[in-house]
């Protein structure tokens, strides 16, 4: 059984895959509840497919990029999890779901980008050959900077429509696609680490400066 959740946008997504397909799935989309929302979302994925904590042999949780908070409660949760049921965790770039979930729902046939939203008025953006391999990125950059006639999977193209013209596939990760790509080996598999790109808003104040 593998377990898999994403916690990188607002979205907090689950999905249980038991070796052949995805047995029970569940998104949630409330921003800023992250930390209240993953666990209740665990355990229900696992009772709607019969199953216990202990069942799962493997971990699969994406790790952006995206805000710190976000990131920070699904990639601890994963690795927790790891520790104490003794079971791998495979990290997977969130960008990458996207890519998988367009290519493997047959929703792009060309090269394309996948744009999420970074918030500062900024996308994460990667770049894809029509088969769904990363080829760039992921960087976080101004729309304008960007601003392509290619194809756009992501809310990134949603958000920023008069830079990118052209969109596709989904808006948003899906856990059940996680779990397809970790399974059918779709994107590279990184370690649990989080992919931040930039600094964290909050920070520890620094040693403060002497008064001449």
């Amino acid at each position: 059984m593998l377990l898999t959740f994403d916690t990188a946008t607002p979205r907090v997504t689950v999905a249980l895959h038991d070796g052949e397909r995805v047995v029970a799935s569940a998104d949630a989309d409330v921003a800023m509840r992250h930390g209240e929302q993953l666990a209740p979302m665990i355990e229900r994925v696992l009772a709607d497919a019969g199953a216990q904590r202990f069942d799962v042999t493997a971990v699969g949780v994406g790790v952006g990029p995206g805000p710190f908070t976000g990131l920070r409660v699904g990639l601890v949760t994963a690795r927790t999890l790891g520790h104490v049921l003794e079971v791998p965790v495979y990290g997977v770039c969130t960008l990458d779901v996207l890519a998988a979930q367009a290519v493997g729902a047959g929703e792009v046939a060309e090269p394309f980008l996948v744009a999420t939203d970074a918030r500062r008025k900024e996308v994460y953006l990667a770049s894809y050959d029509a088969d769904g391999t990363r080829i760039d990125g992921p960087v976080v950059v101004k729309p304008a900077e960007a601003a392509t006639d290619a194809l756009v999977v992501g809310e990134g193209a949603d958000l920023y429509p008069e830079h990118f013209a052209r969109t596709a596939g989904p808006r948003r990760p899906s856990a059940a696609w996680l779990a397809v790509a970790i399974a059918e080996e779709m994107a590279e598999i990184l370690d649990p680490e989080p992919l931040y790109l930039r600094r964290p808003d909050a920070e520890a104040p620094g040693a403060r400066k002497p008064v001449s």
